[in-house]
């Protein structure tokens, strides 16, 4: 295993996000499926520097009421 820097690989895969003019990313929280060579899943977790687990816990918190807010108003289960 090694340290691979993720935004070639987040930007590999597509991400964006929306941002204003002015508005300034302070820290992040990302989360990754991984499946290896087996075929075997794993998770795995970065998070930028400084930011603590009370942190981590709120972005993730906070992540789930929008995913889960998408999915009562996107209605694209049909």
């Amino acid at each position: 295993m090694s340290q691979q820097n993720l935004g070639p690989i987040l930007d590999g895969l597509g991400n964006t996000l929306d941002l204003d003019e002015g508005d300034l990313v302070v820290s992040a929280l990302v989360i990754i499926k991984v499946v290896d060579g087996q075929g075997r899943v794993s998770l795995g977790l970065s998070t930028s520097e400084n930011l603590s687990w009370i942190d981590q816990n709120g972005l993730l918190f906070s992540a789930q009421q929008i995913v889960n807010q998408a999915e009562v108003t996107n209605g694209d289960d049909a």
